[in-house]
């Protein structure tokens, strides 16, 4: 009986090299049956904002899996990302990226010798991919970064995981825990406590800007990087560029229920309908996507025929030796349907499961899940952060807010973009027209009412423009220090 999979073929160069991937699974007789779904610009442009149908949800939702061409988001429409929207929405809580040297890809490393096999795994779902952005005031935007301790969990425990199935010994945390202490700090913290339970696997962290200058220098110490969203996004399409460039980088979206492989590189609207597009990453993200549904066998199949094309100096227009024809993508996928069976003379692939296979998708929740890891957290409020709209100076502002203070608190600090100006600071530091305000507790207790009123109460005085709670959690600050506080 064949495995149904929802398909989106995508926008510009998407059909082309969707129809090429699908000849070449057909031609190994892969038992897939596939239904299309509409997705993308064309849909957008339809007038809908979701840009996605209700018969593609349903059949995605219905399946499990999405196989996806690259899609376009129109720019300028007030519309999400169909991309991180479907992952978000579906929960694909793991981006998984392989790296690896390509027989016939030539780059400044394959030159010098220097192999690279490395996975990256991105968190997916949190971060500034939240989307969630204000205007405080005219000259100031504001973007809230959510980090969570139980999907920061999610991601580390499966890259251990799935350290653990391809046999990598080695895990690295890229983190920039020494600025964004409470955020990047969560999830380093959840890293190592995860890392507890994989005592054979050896257990890193690295800052980020550190690891982008070792991996263009030396990528071949690295095997397995678990990141935040936003800096997996970055490193994940650097150490695309180490293999040959995104033409090359697989891409897997893995959740518990769904899960999404796409090709991660661009809709090339400029060579959209020409059949010169390369297929390589589309067709390795559907050889993530066999394995992931237990074809290991049909995957090595069609990863070895497809090493051994590039092997023999198969290529198309954007790589390989330019002293040789190059081939249209059609005549690509041809080469390589007329290669299966065949093995590279170098890296070999193996039917192995580098993915938890799901062979049964036969699942629907009856609510969404809800996850908390410590419910029983004690929890005090030892004060707020006012941020407020002005242009007076900071000894100004600190005392017209104490012209409306009441004896619950104390004005112990005012900020600016971050930087202390008061009652210590620097007349060099150069302000915008926001402050945050810095209110702490004088009584033992404070409730959620007192702040607000105090929040009322200042409001009569200087426009407030937002309300943060300074929380303590067992005894814990959950709240950062001004620089310079």
């Amino acid at each position: 009986m064949k495995t149904k999979i929802a398909v989106a073929k995508g926008d510009g160069i998407g059909p082309e090299i969707m129809d090429a991937v699908l000849r070449i699974f057909n031609a190994n007789d892969v038992q897939l049956d596939y239904e299309f779904v509409e997705m993308g610009k064309s849909y957008f442009d339809a007038g809908h904002s979701t840009g996605m149908t209700d018969q593609a949800k349903e059949a995605i939702e219905k399946y499990g899996i999405l196989f996806k061409g690259p899609m376009e988001t129109p720019k300028g429409k007030g519309v999400k990302s169909i991309n991180v929207t479907a992952r978000k929405v579906w929960n694909t809580y793991a981006n998984q990226r392989d790296f690896k040297t390509l027989n016939g890809v030539e780059t400044v490393f394959s030159k010098a010798g220097i192999k690279i096999d490395m996975t990256i795994v991105r968190e997916n779902i949190e971060d500034t991919y939240g989307g969630i952005e204000h205007m405080i005031t005219n000259d100031v935007a504001v973007g809230r970064r959510i980090i969570t301790r139980p999907g920061s969990a999610q991601v580390i425990k499966y890259a251990f995981e799935m350290a653990k199935r391809k046999g990598y010994k080695k895990v690295f945390c890229g983190h920039k825990a020494n600025i964004m202490k409470l955020t990047d700090g969560l999830f380093l913290e959840t890293f190592y406590d995860i890392a507890k339970n994989y005592p054979e696997i050896q257990a890193s962290d690295i800052i980020v800007d550190d690891l982008c200058m070792k991996l263009v220098s030396h990528p071949e110490i690295f095997q397995v990087l678990v990141l935040p969203n936003l800096q997996g996004d970055i490193v994940s399409d650097l150490c695309a560029g180490l293999i040959g460039g995104l033409g090359f980088a697989p891409s897997a979206n893995i959740g518990d229920n769904i899960s999404i492989f796409e090709a991660v590189h661009g809709t090339a609207p400029d060579i959209a309908g020409k059949n010169i597009a390369n297929p390589t990453a589309l067709l390795l993200s559907g050889i993530s996507m066999l394995r992931y549904l237990g074809f290991t066998g049909h995957a090595a199949t069609i990863e070895n025929a497809l090493l051994y094309t590039l092997e023999q100096g198969i290529h198309t227009g954007d790589f390989g030796n330019r002293s040789t024809p190059s081939a249209n993508t059609t005549a690509f996928a041809d080469a390589i349907i007329a290669n299966l069976g065949k093995h590279p003379a170098i890296g070999g692939a193996f039917a192995q499961p580098n993915f938890e296979c799901k062979t049964n998708m036969d699942f629907e929740p009856a609510k969404n899940k809800m996850t908390e890891s410590e419910p029983n957290v004690k929890t005090e409020i030892a004060g707020v952060d006012l941020f407020v709209e002005s242009t007076l100076q900071p000894k100004e502002l600190a005392e017209l807010a104490k012209t409306k203070l009441n004896e619950k608190f104390q004005i112990v600090m005012l900020s600016n973009r971050g930087t202390q100006v008061w009652p210590t600071g620097s007349i060099y530091t150069e302000l915008v027209n926001q402050y945050r305000i810095r209110f702490e507790k004088t009584h033992t207790t404070l409730t959620q009412k007192d702040v607000l009123h105090l929040a009322a109460d200042i409001s009569e005085v200087v426009r407030v423009c937002s309300v943060e709670f300074l929380m303590i959690f067992d005894g814990k600050l959950g709240y950062s220090l001004a620089q310079g506080q």
